[in-house]
Order: structure tokens, then C-alpha cells, then sequence
């Protein structure tokens, strides 16, 4: 089973840019989206074999989320079921026989880290959610996270310490979510491997240079760890600031 994530950064602007492309030869099993930036009825995606779910944040331009499957889930639900936080279309769960699988688009802590405080009440609340669902089976969930998690997920860590997605206080969140039972999958593969990014800012010629930051996550409960093949970074793939990432599980 193929699963694929991806900033798209405005789904619109990325059609143009080869999504289309990727999305055909990728052949993914399950295909989510985050920062899709659209509202109802502002696209309409052929994507023949996929059922579509979709969830679109009040304001209009920003945020939102999508999730694509061949397989039809017994259960689709959007948000996480607390008014301060479903009104961005972040999170889209949908259960299947065995596992949960769920898009996420973290809230940034913005420049001056000024929605670092809610920020800090969001990590709570879905990390909640996350072990609620758990109780009934086990949960997938993948996104941008908006965190690089530790020094090796970006490449100048020291000058960003203070800096949205690597302060202390949302590593140490990030923490206590892989404590809580789930496992970054990249990282259960791949452990030392430096250079893996999958965001690069627009300014600077960032990307050529690969100076960037590894924030875009699959995560899965521990107990599916038997059950991983691979995690992958499609760093060569073009068409937003952010790149696909992937899991391969039995």
C-alpha cells in the first residue's frame, strides 16, 4: 500500500506545475493534500478510481485540506471536534477496517511567534484526538506538521533555534507525540540520514542549494511498525515550496 502527503501550497497554482503528473504515476493508494487553499467548487478534479474528501478552511485563500482513496472508507469525519480549532479545514480522518488515516495541516506559529501560545493548545488537542481514535484501532496520520523535530531535520538549525518550527516548546510537542506511542516513520528508516527535506523557502535560491527543513510527516502507531516497508522524501519532485513525502506499508 502506497500513502503520499503533500503541501500543494494552492492546489490551483500546483495543477499547473505538474500535480497532475505526479499524481498519475505515483498511483498512490491513498493520496492527502494539506494547504489546498480553495473553496467549494473553485476546482474540479478528475481523478477517475478515487473517492474525494475534501475540507476548506471559513477564510477564503488559506489553508484547507483533501484526502484521495481508491479504497472507499467505512467512515469520513472532518475537524477534530473542538470549535477553536475546526474552523481552518486542517484534519481529515477517515477509518478503514484496520487503521485510521488522517491529513493534518498543523498550525504555523507565524513570524514573531505569534500563534505560538495557540499553537500550543492545538498540539494538545490533537494529540487527544489522536489517542481517542487509537483506543478503537490503530491511526496513520501524515501532513506538514510545521515542526523540524530535531537538528538533523534542518539544515541551520543554530541560527533558527528561536524561530517558528524549531522552537523549543513545538520540538519538545513533537516529542511527547512520538513518546505518546507513534513513530516518525522516515526516521525508523532512516535515523542519521542528513540532507532530507521536504520544505525550502522560495528566497535565497534555497532549494538549489538544498537548505531546507524535513517538516512534512507520515506518523503511525507503534503498533504498526511491522507492518512499514519504506518512508520516502520525493525531493525531485517541483510544483510547490514543500515536496511529496511517502509511506509503503504492508
Amino acid at each position: 500500500m502506497k500513502l503520499i502527503s503533500w503541501n500543494v501550497n494552492g492546489l490551483r497554482a500546483c495543477m499547473g506545475k505538474g500535480f497532475p503528473d505526479f499524481f498519475k504515476e505515483t498511483d498512490a493508494d491513498i493520496f492527502c493534500l494539506q494547504e489546498t487553499k480553495l473553496q467549494e467548487g473553485q476546482i474540479d478534479m478528475e481523478l477517475p478510481g478515487y473517492y474525494q474528501y475534501w475540507n476548506y478552511a471559513e477564510k477564503k485563500g488559506y489553508s484547507g485540506t483533501a484526502i484521495f482513496t481508491k479504497k472507499e472508507p467505512l467512515h469520513v469525519s472532518y475537524g477534530i471536534g473542538v470549535e477553536e480549532h475546526d474552523h481552518e479545514g486542517r484534519v481529515i480522518t477517515l477509518e478503514f477496517p484496520d487503521f485510521y488515516m488522517i491529513t493534518v495541516y498543523t498550525p504555523n506559529s507565524q513570524d514573531g511567534l505569534t500563534r505560538l501560545d495557540y499553537r500550543m493548545r492545538w498540539e494538545d488537542a490533537f494529540l487527544a484526538y489522536l489517542k481517542k481514535l487509537e483506543e478503537k484501532k490503530p491511526v496513520i496520520f501524515c501532513g506538514d506538521l510545521n515542526v523540524a523535530h530535531k537538528e538533523i531535520d534542518l539544515k541551520n538549525p543554530k541560527t533558527n533555534r528561536k524561530n517558528a518550527g524549531f522552537t523549543d516548546e513545538e520540538r519538545a510537542k513533537f516529542t511527547t507525540l512520538t513518546e505518546s506511542g507513534f513513530t516518525d516513520t522516515f526516521r525508523y528508516f532512516y535515523p542519521d540520514l542528513e540532507g532530507a527535506y521536504s520544505w525550502w523557502s522560495y528566497r535565497f535560491h534555497a532549494r538549489e542549494k538544498n537548505a531546507g527543513w524535513r517538516i512534512d510527516y507520515f506518523l503511525a502507531s507503534d503498533c504498526l511498525r511491522d507492518r512499514l516497508r519504506d518512508a520516502l522524501i520525493y525531493s525531485d519532485v517541483f510544483g510547490s515550496d514543500h515536496c511529496p513525502v511517502g509511506l509503503i506499508l504492508e
